[in-house]
């Protein structure tokens, strides 16, 4: 392999190494929080994340909040006759020996009244709060604006 070759491989994995960050509290880990950036002079943004419950024992994500958005709000999306809903509910539940995807489409936390752009490439701390397992404090990868999204059947 030639040394550009084997730079570039190099620089990919860390790359990869570096949106693969987990993180964990008790039982529960917290797997690639990623948050998708936001056109100039959107109030609005979300983040989403995979949480693992490696215990015997329930929990769940009841709180999260960071200093990019004045009010943070666990939310789910579904479709329903063609057409996209979403609300904000108090929480999602994390089952022993489950997982939670929080994902575009579907469960994310929904970041309101941002205080600036989120912008590809950035970090932003956030608390996340779950009723047995306690506060984690995360850092969230800012990612394209497409980030997460299903890839395209030709």
């Amino acid at each position: 392999m030639s040394l550009s070759r084997t730079l570039v491989f190099a620089l990919a994995l860390v790359a990869g190494a570096a949106l693969a960050q987990s993180y964990a509290v008790k039982d529960l880990v917290i797997e690639h929080p990623y948050a998708r950036a936001t056109p100039p002079g959107a109030k609005a943004g979300g983040a989403f994340l995979t949480i693992r419950n490696k215990g015997s024992t329930a929990d769940r994500l009841v709180d999260a909040s960071t200093p990019a958005a004045k009010f943070v709000e666990i939310h789910e999306m579904w479709m329903d006759a063609g057409v996209m809903k979403m609300r904000a509910i108090p929480g999602i539940d994390i089952k022993p020996g489950a997982k939670a995807e929080l994902k575009p489409g579907g469960f994310h936390i929904m970041l309101l009244d941002l205080k600036q752009p989120l912008q590809s490439g950035d970090r932003i701390p956030m608390t996340l709060v779950f009723e047995k397992a306690g506060k984690v404090e995360v850092s969230v990868a800012v990612e394209g604006m497409t980030a997460g999204a299903a890839p395209h059947k030709h």
